[in-house]
């Protein structure tokens, strides 16, 4: 794994990197670097775009910081592993927490769904995208995490892949050692999801629907019941330890 520099200030840019490249800043990321940061021109940062990996940037302008130009590439572009995180949505702070935490964990998309019991009807897609890019800046992560707009729990269902594996964090499952079960499934080379309900619970109608799906693993996240922020984190860390770039690197 590279080494990452975590002193150095970290920019998502929305525009094509190369050696040599001016990178024109807009107004709010020129007023984070030179009003919130203190940084000048001369100075300089890290920048990334999800596409071309993380370069060093140099800050040019006169009266205040305008644009940045590209120097050195610094890590190339990785992958993020192929993690979906679907989730039923949940009020203001707790779904920007959730939404980091899923970005930190190295979760590749980020799909709300619509349940029954779902207390939150309207999603922030601008403030859920706004997230993901402000966890990956602070934490050396080069990949952008996509977010998908809100569907139905059906609709997700009826449109996901069949070959992809579906982990089912189920509070009425039996509890068993779930990295144990997980570790035995039969892989994943097509992907995960990983769907966490709302804290209602899913109606007798959507978990009968969830059980014909033709490949999923029930899971019971320990004898004790979580928030949904909170189940989020501990399947995904279950998820990336057993089949995510966690076992990878071991």
């Amino acid at each position: 794994m590279p080494e990452i520099d975590f002193r150095a200030p970290r920019l998502f840019v929305d525009a094509p990197l190369g050696a040599g490249q001016t990178v024109v800043l807009e107004r709010n990321q020129s007023n984070y670097l030179g009003n919130v940061l203190r940084l000048s021109a001369g100075d300089t940062i890290l920048v990334f775009n999800g596409r071309d990996g993380e370069w060093q940037a140099q800050i040019a302008g006169r009266k205040r910081a305008d644009s940045l130009t590209i120097g050195a590439q610094t890590r190339p572009q990785d992958r993020l592993p192929d993690i979906a995180y679907v989730f039923a949505p949940l009020k203001h702070a707790r779904l920007d927490y959730m939404v980091q935490k899923a970005v930190e964990m190295g979760a590749a998309r980020l799909q709300p769904v619509l349940t029954r019991f779902t207390q939150v009807s309207r999603v922030n897609g601008e403030r859920m995208r706004a997230n993901v890019v402000e966890a990956a800046e602070q934490c050396g992560i080069i990949s952008i995490a996509e977010v998908a707009d809100p569907v139905p729990l059906d609709r997700f269902l009826g449109q996901r892949q069949a070959e992809r594996l579906l982990v089912f964090c189920d509070e009425a499952a039996e509890v068993v050692d779930p990295l144990q079960a997980l570790q035995k499934a039969e892989g994943a080379p097509e992907g995960v999801d990983i769907l966490i309900g709302p804290e209602g619970g899913f109606s007798e109608e959507e978990r009968a629907l969830l059980l014909r799906q033709p490949k999923i693993i029930t899971l019971a996240l320990g004898p004790r019941i979580l928030r949904a922020d909170t189940a989020g984190v501990a399947a995904l860390a279950l998820v990336q330890a057993a089949l995510g770039d966690w076992a990878a690197s071991g």
